[in-house]
């Protein structure tokens, strides 16, 4: 007797339509690109997938001390000044060979306005000309910089949130570890990773049931770890595996349409195993990086709004905690 086959997925019938668009196009997949023609391609397509940047105080380009010289960096901020509070850092996706500061503004700018935070973004070192740890490295110096609330940055952070999307939401992961393991000036509070990739290459069932046709397939996840070439055996290339006791409070998002959804709900499943504080939500019939696809797929405005509204609370839970803490100490 064989086994029956799978039920068909649900697809929103938006993210349906911009499959059957996408999967339509002709040329080259990202995969069968060289990286400096896939970051182009990725750049033209923002208008179409995303929203406008919208209103903002502050959207301004930073540099920031490196260990192989200058990170760029970019501050949003709805607030033109601010009392101290907690900062948020951002990491882009792109499977640590594409993305930019400008691939991510519009998100960058939602949050800032949605949680009343100055963000930073980070514009990492992408691989293959940097290769891991070049970017987990150039991240973790980002945040240890927020933390030390320089003058460059006009704002005093008190504690910090780290937040990022897919290859992003990684390296927020290993630069939340990287503060566990040193900690900064001042304390990470949560960590908010989106759909991230926690073990690359790992054969779990949503990694073949979503390798095709739903936007991030499984050519491209294995044409972006071959890029990467990181030690998986390692936390700061493979949080799934590692020790997450002592980990900030999480909020972790996946989209149930994509090959990597796996990844997220264990790791979320491992942070609970491991005590550790986590909300965790799933966008049903949503696909990978639905966050910067608000123009595309117009009910990822919603997963996104539920999504920081989950943010804010644990934000507000921790920094209440924090706050009362260091009264007690004091």
């Amino acid at each position: 007797m064989t086994d029956p086959a799978p039920s068909a997925p649900f697809v929103r019938p938006d993210v349906q339509q911009f499959l059957a668009y996408l999967n339509a196009l002709p040329g080259p997949r990202t995969h069968e690109m060289e990286p400096a023609a896939a970051r182009a391609g990725m750049r033209s397509t923002m208008d179409v997938a995303d929203l406008p940047l919208g209103e903002l105080a502050i959207v301004r380009d930073l540099a920031i001390p490196g260990l192989a010289g200058a990170i760029p960096a970019r501050l949003f901020d709805a607030r033109e000044r601010r009392e101290p509070g907690p900062a948020m850092v951002f990491f882009h996706g792109g499977g640590f060979v594409i993305g930019d500061l400008d691939t991510h503004a519009s998100l960058c700018a939602e949050i800032a306005r949605v949680l009343d935070l100055p963000v930073v973004s980070a514009d990492y070192r992408l691989a293959p000309e940097h290769r891991w740890p070049a970017a987990p490295d150039d991240c973790e110096a980002t945040a240890r910089w927020v933390a030390e609330s320089p003058a460059e940055l006009d704002r005093r952070a008190t504690s910090l949130v780290l937040c990022g999307d897919s290859a992003g939401g990684n390296l927020a992961i290993v630069a939340a570890m990287d503060l566990r393991d040193r900690p900064a000036a001042v304390p990470v509070i949560v960590h908010a990773p989106i759909y991230p990739v926690v073990a690359l290459g790992a054969d779990l069932p949503s990694y073949r049931q979503f390798a095709e046709g739903y936007l991030l397939s499984r050519a491209s996840m294995e044409w972006f770890a071959d890029a990467y070439d990181a030690d998986l055996g390692h936390q700061r290339a493979t949080p799934l595996v590692s020790d997450l006791s002592g980990m900030p409070p999480a909020v972790v998002i996946t989209a149930s349409l994509d090959p990597i959804r796996d990844q997220g709900r264990d790791y979320a499943a491992a942070l609970a195993e491991a005590g550790v504080p986590v909300v965790f939500r799933e966008a049903a019939g949503n696909i990978h990086g639905f966050a910067s696809l608000r123009k595309a797929v117009p009910s990822s405005v919603g997963d996104l709004a539920a999504y920081l509204a989950a943010v804010r609370a644990a934000i507000t839970e921790a920094e209440g905690a924090r706050v009362m803490a260091q009264a007690a100490a004091g």
